[in-house]
């Protein structure tokens, strides 16, 4: 059973040492996001969950600014893949 679906795409593609790449910071945030997301759906009321799930928020958006401003190619590539909406710019 594979805990982190995301993830293993990301590993199967790239090198099982690159755990510290973008992408994969990404992806598991995203990872993460989802888990919160799915669990704060159930527990309306639970204050600290939110603040945690601002702080990822803010960390993914953070890691993908970086990376759109490295490479673009790879920034729409992982944006497509794990079918997320491109942050607006000024």
């Amino acid at each position: 059973m594979i805990k982190n679906p995301f993830s293993a795409i990301i590993l199967k593609e790239e090198n099982k040492d690159n755990k510290g790449s973008a992408e994969f910071q990404v992806v598991s945030l995203t990872n993460r996001i989802r888990r919160l997301t799915s669990h704060l759906e159930l527990h309306k009321k639970d204050y600290l969950s939110q603040r945690g799930l601002r702080k990822i928020l803010g960390k993914r958006q953070r890691l993908l600014a970086y990376l759109s401003k490295k490479n673009r190619v790879r920034y729409k590539e992982l944006i497509g893949r794990l079918d997320i909406r491109e942050t607006k710019t000024r």
